[in-house]
């Protein structure tokens, strides 16, 4: 992801084959340059970027994104700055001062206090601090581990556990708790510990793997070439192995870490990114971007701004964030879902994709109900149709049963003084940052991140949300097929034009989840394909018994609608018999709504109209039940019926107005004695003064 390129195309690749852009990084930036910088650092923790002075450091929030944010200060002494991170709770601001040396200033009273390493053999690699309960900060050490708690009453550390290690370079990041200790005369040898809320996991010490060189030599790994990525609230460590041209994958479990694969890269400098659980893993030296998710693709990296585009100086921030040092320039990456959706011909891969999406969960539910409604006009095999449509339902079932189909965005936590609130963040300043010096070379990358290590399963975890994604990150499912482009390119146009799902602006804000619901499929995928596919319908009947299939096994519910638009259909195409097999086999739910279109369609075919009646008594509807009965003209039944049933709802002057029309004196006696024997009063009526005196009227014109 290097190179220069032109920014009047934002849509074109920047390789020049044509290809899609799968991450965009969009205009304004956030700019930080303020004189007398000393570097910057980003606290991934509290999400802050950080620019120290002689006398002051200013901070700008991150997350949310907002590039007109203005930056808050606090005041520090002059001295050297090695690194500098806020507490966990923004009362403190700490600086280390030297490879001996950490100052501290409490924000509240001003005061200061430093802590000082007692061996001048042993250094300080960093620090960072942590919400385990069983210390508030943590120096990484040539020689291990110092856990200190900050003590009020002397306003200083009291130091409660040492872990002795021999330690060359560490990592960590505040997303996934967990610090990396590299040790050995090449660094492979790594022992972790995840410090979180719930405790500290000491992980079992494992080594990764280095090709050698064609010359023997033994590489070095470095702490540039290692990255901790949380991926759907699964832990994992990428390795760049710069003899082999891979990147290694490490899962992390409780009591093993296992290899899980690797990827190729096509340069020695690699940076990683996570974008919304998407990972795309930058070659910067041959202006590529990899995207893993569900799926392998090639993608490029564009900007629409007016400076350069990109620059060697470009530091990558874990999960999403690029820093440019020459133009103290800050953006966000986002995922074109569009693009992603317009690269693959693998439909089912497409929608699990972006059925994983919740940064931008509205568009990926626009693009999945548009691609579902593409390729059933399109008339893909039913199979095909069938194994998409099994995925948005297994998603939909997934989410509801998890609660995430639609949750209210919830307010973020109340900050102190100096730092702007955020809604849905909240501002620790905490450990970890990472130092960029004026050649644009990361010094060191340490944060500290929330992980819930209090999970029941052996899993190393962490979950950003309330409800933890079950889908483990995966590297290969399925491949990009770049000559197969037809459905993307449909339904990427329709996204923008025709069809726009209606959701008002209160839930688009609380949409977390892309899934649909059985109602948003009648709604824009079925009636939009009914109103817009010519012939024989029955290629439409097979793909929504394919969908009634699906939802049967995952038990979601169906509404009526869709058993409707299935008969009206098999009645559009005179394919009763099928008609009768659907509702005797229960594939049309009884109910109502079919229950009253059985007998609509039925006009024109007795048989069907039969089974509407009967649906209607199965039901116990018996108020529409007499009422059908009487508009077809057997009142006398209808009465029968009433009566057995104890139907007292339906109006007299229904039955006596069906009895006059027929024009037999004799039913209108029938009907007219019927109500006035078994309703209490009846003879006192409107009703009874009025057909009286017509069927008076009556048998004196027949006795005439």
């Amino acid at each position: 992801m290097s190179g220069k390129a032109s920014s009047s195309q934002p849509s074109s690749g920047l390789s020049g084959s044509g290809a899609l852009s799968h991450v965009y990084i969009p205009y304004l930036p956030l700019r930080c340059n303020v004189p007398g910088s000393r570097g910057l650092f980003y606290d991934d923790g509290d999400k802050l970027l950080l620019s120290p002075t002689s006398d002051q450091v200013f901070c700008w929030k991150t997350v949310p994104f907002d590039p007109m944010v203005a930056p808050t200060s606090d005041s520090l002494t002059e001295g050297p700055i090695v690194s500098i991170r806020y507490s966990l709770d923004l009362k403190f601001i700490a600086v280390q001062r030297s490879d001996q040396e950490i100052q501290f200033w409490d924000r509240g009273s001003g005061e200061t206090f430093s802590q000082r390493c007692k061996s001048e053999s042993e250094s300080i690699l960093g620090f960072f601090w942590t919400d385990c309960p069983l210390c508030d900060i943590v120096f990484v050490k040539t020689s291990g581990l110092d856990l200190f708690t900050y003590n009020l009453e002397s306003k200083s550390l009291q130091l409660v556990e040492t872990r002795k290690l021999n330690v060359s370079w560490y990592v960590y990041t505040h997303e996934s708790r967990l610090v990396l200790l590299a040790s050995g005369m090449q660094c492979k040898t790594f022992t972790g510990f995840q410090l979180s809320s719930a405790g500290i996991i000491h992980l079992p010490k494992f080594e990764m793997a280095m090709a050698k060189s064609e010359a023997n030599n033994k590489p070095v790994l470095a702490a540039e070439d290692i990255f901790i990525v949380t991926v759907y609230g699964r832990i994992y460590s990428l390795q760049v192995d710069r003899i082999a041209m891979l990147l290694h994958c490490y899962r992390f479990y409780r009591d093993v870490v296992v290899q899980q694969g690797s990827l190729p890269i096509y340069s020695p400098r690699v940076a990683v990114s996570v974008v919304d659980n998407g990972f795309p893993r930058s070659n910067s030296s041959s202006l590529r971007s990899n995207r893993e998710d569900n799926e392998s693709s090639e993608v490029n990296v564009i900007s629409d701004h007016e400076a350069i585009i990109y620059g060697d100086d470009w530091t990558f921030l874990v999960p999403d964030l690029i820093f440019s040092v020459t133009n103290k320039i800050l953006w966000k990456i986002h995922l074109d879902l569009e693009a992603i959706s317009a690269s693959s011909s693998e439909v089912p891969s497409v929608l699990e994709f972006l059925q994983r999406r919740k940064l931008e969960a509205n568009k990926a539910k626009q693009l999945c109900l548009s691609i579902a409604r593409t390729v059933i006009l399109e008339r893909r095999p039913v199979a095909t149709v069938a194994r998409a449509i099994d995925v948005l339902v297994t998603s939909y079932s997934h989410s509801s049963k998890t609660g995430n189909y639609f949750k209210g965005t919830k307010a973020g936590k109340t900050l102190p003084s100096g730092v702007p609130h955020t809604t849905g963040t909240n501002l620790s300043a905490d450990a970890s940052a990472s130092r960029v010096d004026a050649m644009g070379k990361t010094i060191k990358y340490d944060s500290c991140a929330g992980v819930d290590s209090g999970s029941p399963n052996r899993f190393l975890t962490f979950s950003n949300s309330d409800s933890e994604e079950d889908d483990s990150f995966q590297f290969f499912d399925s491949k990009i097929d770049r000559g197969k482009l037809t459905v993307a390119e449909t339904s990427v146009s329709e996204v923008r034009s025709s069809l726009n799902v209606n959701l008002s602006e209160q839930q688009e804000s609380q949409l977390t989840s892309p899934a649909i619901s059985p109602d948003e499929m009648y709604s824009f995928v079925f009636s939009p394909v009914e109103e817009e596919m010519v012939g024989e319908p029955s290629y439409l009947v097979a793909i929504i018994v394919e969908f009634l299939r699906s939802a049967n096994l995952e038990k979601v519910e169906v509404r009526p609608n869709i058993y409707v638009l299935t008969i009206q259909l098999l009645a559009r195409s005179e394919r009763y018999a099928e008609l009768g097999l659907f509702v005797l086999n229960k594939i049309l739910e009884p109910c109502k709504e079919v229950a009253m279109q059985l007998l609509e369609s039925g006009r024109q075919n007795s048989r069907t109209r039969k089974l509407g009646l009967d649906m209607l008594r199965q039901l116990s509807l018996h108020e529409d039940y007499v009422l059908m009965l009487v508009q077809e003209g057997y009142y006398l039944e209808a009465l029968r019926y009433a009566r057995k049933y104890k139907v007292n709802t339906v109006r007299a002057s229904l039955f006596l107005e069906a009895a006059f029309t027929s024009n037999d004196s004799q039913n209108l006696a029938t009907v007219l004695r019927f109500f006035t024997d078994f309703i209490p009063g009846f003879r006192d009526t409107l009703d009874h003064n009025t057909y009286y005196h017509i069927l008076t009227e009556m048998n004196s014109s027949i006795a005439g």
